[in-house]
C-alpha cells in the first residue's frame, strides 16, 4: 500500500461522500435543526458505521452479499423503511420551533450510526473502491489503517459541514424558512427510501 494509493481513495471517497443522499442530507437538516454539536455527532455516526462498511469489505462481505442475494434484499428494505420513518419524524416536526425536537448529541450519534448501518450499498461501495485503489493481500495492519483513515476523513468533513451549517448568517436563514426546508428535506429523504425500496440492483450505483 502506496501514499498515492491512500490518496486516490480519499478522493473517491470525499466525491461519494459529497455526493446527494441520505447521509449528507441528514447531516446538513441535524446541523441546521439542532446544532453544531449535534451535526458533529451524527456526522460521526454516520463515518464510523462507514468506516466499519469499509472494514467488513476488507474482510469480504461484499462477496457474501452477493452470493446470498436475500440477505442484501433484507438489508435494503430494512433501511428503506428506516428512510421512510426519518422523513416522516421530520415532515410531523417542520412546524415545531427550532430545538423544540433538538436531539443530544448521543441520539443524534445513533441516527447518524443506522442510517449507514441501514444502507447495504455502502459495502459493496467500499469492496469496489477498495479492489480498484489497493493491491490484493493486505495486511492486517494496512487494512486497520484504511478503516482509521476512512473514518477521520468522514468526520473531518462532516465537522466542517457542521460548523458551516450552524454559522449565524445560515441559523438566521434557517429559522425564517424552517417549515419549508424540513418539509422539502422530508421529501427527499423520503423520496430515495421509495428510491431504495424499489431498485432491483444489486449492484453498485
Amino acid at each position: 500500500m502506496t501514499l498515492e494509493q491512500v490518496l486516490a481513495f480519499n478522493l473517491v471517497l470525499a466525491a461519494a461522500i459529497a455526493s446527494p443522499g441520505p447521509a449528507l442530507l441528514m447531516a446538513v437538516q441535524t446541523s441546521l435543526s439542532a446544532g453544531r454539536r449535534a451535526g458533529i455527532a451524527v456526522g460521526a455516526g454516520l463515518g464510523c458505521m462507514a468506516a466499519m462498511w469499509t472494514g467488513m469489505a476488507l474482510l469480504g462481505l461484499g462477496a457474501v452479499f452477493r452470493l446470498f442475494p436475500a440477505v442484501h434484499t433484507a438489508a435494503k428494505v430494512a433501511g428503506a423503511a428506516y428512510l421512510v420513518w426519518l422523513a416522516w419524524r421530520m415532515w410531523r416536526d417542520a412546524s415545531a420551533p427550532a430545538g423544540a425536537k433538538a436531539a443530544p448529541a448521543a441520539r443524534a450519534f445513533r441516527q447518524g450510526f443506522l442510517v449507514n448501518l441501514l444502507n447495504p450499498k455502502s459495502v459493496l461501495f467500499a469492496a469496489a473502491v477498495l479492489v480498484t485503489v489497493f493491491p490484493a493481500g493486505l495486511g492486517a495492519a494496512e487494512s486497520a489503517l484504511i478503516v482509521a483513515n476512512h473514518f477521520l476523513v468522514e468526520v473531518a468533513f462532516y465537522s466542517t459541514l457542521a460548523f458551516c451549517m450552524s454559522t449565524e448568517a445560515v441559523a438566521k436563514r434557517y429559522m425564517r424558512a424552517k417549515r419549508h426546508i424540513d418539509r422539502a428535506a422530508a421529501l427527499i429523504l423520503g423520496g430515495l427510501g421509495l428510491r431504495l425500496l424499489l431498485s432491483r440492483e444489486t449492484g453498485l450505483q
